[in-house]
């Protein structure tokens, strides 16, 4: 287990179930329940390889055709066009 937080240094990390994106070639796949070690103060959050590696699979099964338990749409936009 974890000592404490590489990004903040807090010894206080716990086991969570947290929100996952995950990105590739410009689409987008968000996992909820993903387990996670994270730290109390920050946030940040600490994955275990093999849960990685079953995003990833998960992923380009979706891609292939699996049916997925809910779709969303999200609006988009550029940031730089916005400031004037």
């Amino acid at each position: 287990m974890m000592q404490s937080c590489s990004f903040c240094g807090n010894e206080n990390i716990k086991n969570s179930l947290v929100e996952y994106t995950y990105k590739h070639d410009g689409k987008y796949m968000i996992f909820h329940n993903v387990p996670a070690l994270q730290c109390e103060y920050c946030g940040e959050k600490y994955f275990e390889a093999k849960v990685l590696k079953q995003i990833e699979k998960e992923f380009v099964a979706v891609q292939n055709g699996k049916k997925v338990s809910k779709k969303i749409s999200v609006a988009v936009e550029d940031f730089d066009k916005l400031v004037a």
